[in-house]
């Protein structure tokens, strides 16, 4: 396989855009990228659009690349559309890289652009209730009610007024909690710290700053996640230009490598310690001949606080039920020995969910070339990307991690 690297990067600042569509979102991202990457349209030789949740919330179904990029004037190329949950754009950079990896193409466009917001919150809502086994979606409502609905008696919230995946990382959380002594303070450092990166972003959705008592005091949403502990809903685009290294000698001065790259599914004979992240990470780490530890900056799926935390363990920065040891100490910190979510994450940049992956790896070019402004990570020269998407049996469905170098 041949070096693919990323020499253009781009994307919106994720909002509530109520007039806007996929397409205005997604031209702002592309322009960025290629402008970025010094490159022509004309220049590209494939392109990989993913999308979760157009159909549902917007309709348009089954040829949304083809329909996005001929409205400005990318044509005749192959286009390839792909939707894997949260992870839908992370997968589209890997097939992206593939692609030219494998030597059939040397320019490829990887574009992840989502519309979530929606005056109608249980249309946005709904989205999300499609990204586990709709067969079993009652039942697992049911499973997973927090304590004061099961006390209630009445139906869960979940899929209404919240998403259903707040209760997966609550129910996650709270056996944490019992099983380590993982303290509700813990999960909401992690939500200053991300505010507080997001604040210095101007791609971020949101940009306030908060402290340890504003996060636990704003509303309850499942106990004991808090809404300033939830990603929000929102809307936005990112892309990325690929390209062979004879094409990046040509055009870029400081071209971000992909060293590695995986995208796993879940199983139902895992171990207890190994899932998704955790078998994902060793075989992007293992593609890229390195170690967890040889990284120096990280971008991970924080959809709530109580996620990043875990996946501070199910990458390897810590022992299991260590996590909150690593915020009350500040390792993950910018500036501390490992920094996490230096973009804000997705509970202050957003999560639009099909543009996720893709904006991940955006702040991580960023680092890598020293562009990140007042977030930068000094000296940073690798990077991790983890993105996760849907939920099957208690796990994600689909998980990609991406290993960068300069």
């Amino acid at each position: 396989m041949r070096d693919v690297a990323i020499i253009g990067a781009g994307m919106t600042r994720f909002a509530k855009y109520p007039e806007r569509g996929l397409k205005d979102l997604s031209h702002e991202a592309v322009n960025a990228a290629l402008e970025a990457a010094d490159l022509e349209k004309s220049a590209l030789q494939i392109a990989v659009v993913g999308n979760a949740a157009a159909g549902l919330t917007t309709g348009q179904e089954c040829i949304r690349a083809q329909v996005i990029l001929r409205s400005m004037g990318i044509d005749k190329i192959p286009m390839v559309n792909t939707e894997n949950a949260c992870a839908s754009s992370s997968t589209a950079l890997q097939v992206a890289w593939l692609y030219v990896a494998s030597g059939m193409y040397d320019v490829a466009l990887a574009l992840g652009v989502e519309k979530m917001y929606s005056a109608d919150k249980s249309r946005a809502m709904s989205t999300f209730s499609a990204g586990v086994d709709v067969e079993e979606l009652r039942q697992i409502m049911e499973q997973l009610k927090p304590p004061s609905e099961q006390k209630s008696g009445g139906e869960s919230g979940a899929g209404r007024n919240r998403s259903l995946f707040m209760d997966i990382y609550a129910a996650g959380a709270r056996a944490h909690m019992v099983k380590y002594g993982t303290t509700k303070e813990q999960f909401a450092k992690i939500a200053v710290k991300n505010h507080n990166n997001g604040s210095l972003n101007p791609h971020a959705q949101y940009r306030e700053r908060y402290t340890v008592e504003e996060i636990l005091d704003s509303p309850a949403v499942a106990e004991p996640l808090t809404r300033l502990m939830c990603a929000p809903i929102g809307d936005g685009a990112a892309a990325a230009v690929l390209v062979s290294a004879d094409v990046a000698r040509r055009h870029a001065r400081t071209p971000v490598w992909i060293r590695g790259t995986a995208l796993v599914s879940g199983s139902d004979t895992r171990s207890e310690d190994v899932g998704t992240a955790a078998r994902a990470a060793e075989q992007a780490l293992d593609m890229a001949g390195m170690t967890i530890g040889d990284i120096n900056v990280m971008e991970v799926h924080d959809a709530s606080a109580p996620a990043e935390l875990l996946l501070y363990e199910d990458l390897g920065l810590c022992k299991t039920g260590e996590g909150g040891r690593l915020i009350d100490e500040g390792v993950t910190e910018i500036g501390g020995r490992i920094p996490v979510n230096t973009s804000g994450g997705l509970l202050a940049k957003g999560h639009p969910v099909g543009a996720t992956g893709i904006a991940q790896a955006f702040e991580i070019w960023l680092q890598l070339r020293g562009l990140a402004g007042e977030r930068q990570v000094a000296g940073a020269r690798t990077g991790l990307t983890h993105n996760g998407g849907g939920m099957v049996r208690g796990e994600a469905a689909a998980t990609t991690v991406h290993i960068y170098s300069t």
